[in-house]
């Protein structure tokens, strides 16, 4: 029996393997709880992080959901409902991260694209899963995953940088609404992460800072960090299931670092 025996997690843009999302629901499959794997599409790769979850022993279910849409979000949520009687912690994962341009190249259509699926998204999704947490009872666990990108500007990535700094906003919000009902609301902020996402980004910035190649990038990323390294999403996870859990309780409203000491406020 694991620390989330009878719980329900759902994960958006859960269903790349060796994604954040991913990393998040090995953990808390690995906790008993049961899983809602959940990304723009149930292709292949989705359906074979689902299949590597119910290795783990956990009840895994599969939902589509474009989180830009409010409507599928509420069916996520309805969805994981209908499957296995409630939500109790809702992680608002699904991002763009890769659409980096100069500030005065960028088209108004990829900066509302941006910010419809990583600060709309995860409106659209903490409203559904409140709303189900409460009519429920017993309180619940929202989680946004936000981004060093949060606290600290990066060039040629505005909407980006916009995006995840709005999403610590509406995390303090409905953090304040929320609390009443046994409610926690709480962002975490990593650094690099270098996933399927993350390798673009190592891509685009090694060659936009002149480094003759992406492993130098990343030694000069290592060196810069007081710990020695990039984060992993095993580090995300952790920090995700110690805000779900009872110790945590008491905790709300707030934008945690997970960058080994890169960021500090």
């Amino acid at each position: 029996m694991g620390r989330f025996s009878g719980k329900t997690i759902v994960v958006t843009g859960s269903g790349k393997e060796k994604g954040l999302g991913q990393g998040i629901l090995q953990r808390f499959a690995d906790d008993g709880a049961n899983c809602v794997v959940s990304d723009i599409a149930i292709d292949a790769e989705a359906e074979g992080v689902a299949d590597e979850l119910r290795g783990r022993g956990a009840e895994v279910a599969t939902i589509a959901c474009d989180v830009s849409d409010p409507a599928q979000c509420q069916a996520l949520v309805d969805g994981a409902v209908d499957r296995f009687g409630g939500v109790d912690i809702m992680v608002n994962n699904a991002g763009i991260g890769f659409m980096m341009t100069p500030l005065l190249d960028v088209k108004p259509e990829d900066w509302a694209t941006v910010i419809a699926v990583n600060l709309s998204g995860a409106f659209y999704c903490t409203q559904a899963a409140a709303k189900a947490m409460v009519a429920k009872g017993g309180g619940g666990r929202i989680i946004n995953i936000a981004s060093q990108a949060a606290k600290t500007g990066f060039p040629h990535m505005a909407s980006y940088c916009s995006s995840k700094h709005g999403m610590v906003g509406l995390t303090r919000s409905t953090a304040l609404e929320l609390g009443g009902h046994g409610i926690t609301v709480n962002a975490i902020c990593p650094n690099h992460v270098t996933t399927g996402l993350g390798q673009k980004q190592n891509e685009y910035f090694s060659k936009l800072l002149g480094f003759p190649s992406v492993e130098a990038y990343l030694e000069n990323m290592k060196a810069r960090n007081p710990m020695g390294r990039p984060g992993l999403p095993s580090d995300t996870a952790a920090a995700c299931a110690w805000l779900a859990s009872d110790e945590a309780i008491y905790v709300t409203g707030e934008a945690l670092n997970v960058s080994g000491g890169e960021e500090m406020h």
